[in-house]
């Protein structure tokens, strides 16, 4: 398999990651690509030029790091990153769905800081950082698992994101337990090795 990936991408890292996790090391090939520029090659298996995507064995382009996260999981491997049915399903997407909403609004506000301050940057920045706040205020009520699975990967990206990208407004002060989690889940080999260098 191949995937089109960058470093300091928490979607593609979010992929890469639950790989690992799953066992599947050897049988990624990551291609280091830059989706801004718009590369033929990516073109080629993703016509929206978006990271992640994945190659399969068989040709298959998949993209958007849920459709890739299930596709691997479909193929069995050393963990189980959804549980199969019931709460705990809906609970473990639901957790996901959460991780990518503070991955969508942090890497949106970091799109915006490249352009012109304005009053309508400077409001859509502001909304996409109240909901990131929202979302750890969230995550810190939660009894969060040290269980790898779709969720807690997805989760340990995105506070790794925000880490990266907005270390000047330290999110790890206001929410002691959420801190606690990460820096424990953040050891485990699979997280450890994909975390971006600034």
């Amino acid at each position: 398999m191949k995937l089109f990936y960058s470093p300091t991408s928490p979607y593609a890292r979010k992929v890469y990651a639950c790989a690992l996790a799953l066992g599947f090391e050897s049988r990624i090939e990551l291609l280091p690509t830059n989706p801004h520029v718009s590369p033929p090659e990516l073109l080629a298996m993703n016509p929206l030029s978006k990271i992640p995507c994945l190659v399969a064995d068989d040709g298959l382009s998949l993209f958007d790091s849920r459709v890739i996260v299930e596709y691997l999981d479909s193929l069995g491997g050393d963990i189980q990153l959804f549980p199969i049915s019931g709460r705990a399903r809906f609970e473990v997407l639901r957790l996901q769905a959460l991780a990518d909403g503070i991955m969508d609004a942090a890497v949106g506000r970091r799109m915006e800081v490249m352009r012109p301050a304005e009053e309508a940057r400077n409001a859509v920045m502001a909304r996409q950082t109240m909901a990131v706040a929202r979302a750890l205020d969230e995550l810190e009520g939660m009894e969060l698992s040290q269980t790898a699975n779709v969720g807690t990967i997805a989760v340990a990206c995105a506070l790794g994101y925000l880490t990266l990208r907005f270390s000047e407004e330290p999110w790890r002060e206001g929410h002691p337990k959420l801190n606690a989690w990460f820096a424990k889940f953040g050891l485990l080999p699979f997280i450890a090795s994909t975390k971006p260098k600034p």
